[in-house]
């Protein structure tokens, strides 16, 4: 039998600990970094097949009428895309927003050519950690900084880990719909 001298093997479990503890931290901190660096940008187009929403609306659909795309990018790389319609009210499914944001787009036309006065988050997904989380604050910002949209409201699935996301980032719950939820991040300019 080895006999093990456990007065110098105190140390050197101790000095692992810490150094492992170190590395955590240090990943950890790294893991994060990229949202400093990251922007928001305008897409013309997004991979539809990444979106675990509502894949089924074409990046036609999603850039006509007003319509647009957003997405955090960082070292040319897009990390997490939203889609929005601009409307004058809360749709309350996919076909009633299409119909609202045609209905606000054509308003435009004559008046100023603002569409909208509420942006209608339909989707959004992210592809690295902390990247939702991220584009829905930048987005927020953007929409605080306009001149026409008062309100940021979500069109959004019926399911548990749309409402957690949405309550955990600060939206208020306005309407159950049949088949969506709507919710809102208040706007104060």
């Amino acid at each position: 039998m080895i006999k093990i001298n456990s007065n110098k093997l105190r140390p050197r479990i101790k000095a692992r600990i810490r150094k492992s503890s170190q590395d955590v931290k240090k990943e950890f901190k790294n893991f994060f970094d990229w949202i400093k660096g990251a922007e928001l940008v305008s897409l013309d187009k997004c991979n539809i097949n990444e979106d675990p929403v509502r894949p089924e609306l074409s990046n036609i659909f999603r850039t006509s009428y007003g319509r647009k795309i957003y997405g955090v990018k960082y070292k040319n790389e897009i990390h997490a895309v939203m889609c929005f319609a601009f409307t004058n009210k809360i749709p309350r499914s996919v076909k009633e927003l299409d119909l609202l944001s045609q209905d606000a787009f054509l308003q435009s036309a004559q008046r100023d050519q603002n569409v909208g006065k509420i942006a209608i988050a339909y989707t959004v997904w992210s592809k690295k950690k902390g990247g939702g989380k991220l584009i829905v604050k930048e987005v927020f910002k953007m929409i605080k900084k306009s001149n026409h949209l008062n309100r940021l409201v979500t069109l959004s699935p019926l399911t548990e880990m749309a409402r957690n996301f949405h309550l955990k980032n600060g939206a208020i719950e306005i309407q159950i719909n049949e088949n969506t939820q709507n919710f809102e991040y208040k706007v104060i300019k």
